[in-house]
């Protein structure tokens, strides 16, 4: 998936009859390099085959070759081939070391490609250069707590240039409360709009349901925002 990413993990202290014992609680890198270290791509409960249902959005943008694209919970994700394959240079970021390793063993190294093992819903390095598209499937969702959400958001509009676009695919209210094992923040497009602030001007959503590997059902929104000239 483009996406999973990381929510706050705590330790928690559970009481016994024998005492106090410290129960370490994974952390998000560990939680999923266990997954895909585990887990074949078809196995994967967000694998997506076919990326149809992204590339319908991207057709609405004016991109032309070498763009620059921003990809969160990068994963494993068989877009990150068909952007490639358009000429696109990517920053491909997960913070599963597991993941990009997979990734970097399928697509290869190269000038048109970044790898970057890092929580997103922690602040960026220096030295990220600003890009002409953001790509999240299935990562914001994952993040409860509200100064992550907020880290988040300020990643996004410190990174996508003036005139650049965001497209956002996650849970929606009427999508699972869990996803991996985890729980989740789901979205409707008001919320996703405030959060994106008035530099931002929504493009189109639409409420989607993808069907995972399982079979299972899993009602997500998409939503198309593109940062305004002037603001």
């Amino acid at each position: 998936m483009l996406g999973r990413h990381s929510q706050t993990i705590a330790t928690i202290v559970s009481h016994h009859c024998s005492g106090n014992q410290r129960i370490s609680m994974p952390s998000p890198s560990e939680h999923w390099n266990k997954i895909f270290s585990t887990k074949t791509d078809p196995e994967l409960g967000w694998y997506e085959g076919d990326v149809t249902q992204t590339l319908k959005f991207l057709a609405q943008i004016p991109l032309g070759e070498s763009r620059q694209v921003f990809l969160p919970g990068a994963g494993t994700s068989k877009l990150v081939d068909e952007l490639l394959s358009r000429g696109h240079k990517l920053v491909l970021n997960d913070v599963s070391e597991e993941a990009l390793s997979r990734l970097r063993r399928r697509v290869g190294t190269g000038e048109k490609l970044t790898f970057l093992r890092h929580d997103i819903s922690k602040t960026l390095p220096e030295g990220i250069s600003q890009v002409d598209l953001w790509i999240d499937r299935a990562v914001l969702h994952f993040l409860l707590d509200e100064e992550d959400i907020q880290t988040y958001f300020s990643n996004l509009k410190s990174t996508i240039r003036l005139g650049g676009y965001a497209l956002l695919a996650e849970f929606s209210l009427a999508g699972a409360p869990k996803c991996a094992g985890l729980e989740l923040h789901r979205y409707c497009v008001d919320e996703m709009s405030r959060r994106m602030g008035p530099e931002f001007v929504l493009v189109e959503h639409e409420d989607y349901t993808y069907i995972n590997p399982a079979g299972d059902s899993r009602p997500y929104l998409y939503a198309l925002f593109k940062r305004q000239v002037n603001e």
